[in-house]
């Protein structure tokens, strides 16, 4: 039963080691959210331990990826009528005390709020930086708007891109599609955000798959959102 107007997604793949302190926290300390695990078919006990405690989970059957877990979300968001919806990390690394702050810049009149490590922070010098600043300058190139953190994970979505992401099967949690939606009119902020380190397990984000994804980014930004239609 919804009982908040925010609903807090969760993608799981393999985060048995986390996800029970993470979404304890939630229920004890944050019960002014509601929240969804979305299982990405996980091969160790993700599920097991959340059905047992009786978290609010969705199973997907086999390992779809993060786009399919975060479209499973909000298209659960849009299915029971929450009017925000924000992207949460299973690993421990996102902090629930900013997603306050996510929802009132959006009260502001924006439609897509980032939690943003570099607002006012400056980023560390290291090849993951690098990155993060060539898909920063091809969003600034091709939309005019500087966008300081785009690979951050944590972002918040209004009722109608809630609509937009669940109808629309091609649309992912990537930069690619911030700097698409930006281009077709959307008003996205940042809002400072400080992140932990992941609390537990192993990314899958190696650094060769890291810098292999960044260069995707930068060429799918540059190029292939000018034929990308909004449907």
């Amino acid at each position: 039963m919804r009982k908040s107007d925010i609903l807090v997604i969760i993608p799981a793949y393999n985060e048995a080691e986390s996800i029970c302190q993470v979404v304890d926290n939630l229920i004890q300390h944050y019960p002014q959210y509601d929240y969804v695990i979305i299982n990405d078919g996980s091969k160790d006990n993700t599920s097991e331990l959340c059905h047992h405690n009786q978290y609010n989970i969705v199973d997907l059957p086999v390992n779809l990826g993060l786009t399919a877990a975060f479209q499973t979300g909000l298209r659960y968001a849009y299915e029971h009528g929450y009017k925000k919806a924000v992207q949460f990390d299973a690993d421990g690394q996102h902090l629930p005390e900013y997603i306050e702050d996510l929802s009132k810049k959006m009260d502001e009149g924006y439609e897509l709020v980032i939690g943003s490590r570099f607002v006012t922070q400056k980023k560390e010098q290291s090849l993951r930086m690098l990155g993060n600043t060539l898909i920063s300058t091809a969003i600034k190139w091709t939309t005019g708007q500087r966008i300081k953190d785009p690979t951050a994970g944590m972002r918040m979505f209004n009722e109608e891109l809630i609509k937009e992401f669940a109808q629309n099967i091609n649309y992912g949690p990537e930069p690619d599609t911030v700097s698409y939606l930006i281009r077709n009119g959307v008003k996205v902020a940042e809002v400072q955000v400080e992140m932990q380190e992941r609390q537990a397990g192993e990314s899958y984000l190696t650094l060769s798959k890291s810098i292999r994804y960044m260069l995707h980014m930068f060429i799918s930004i540059i190029i292939v959102q000018n034929f990308r239609k909004r449907g």
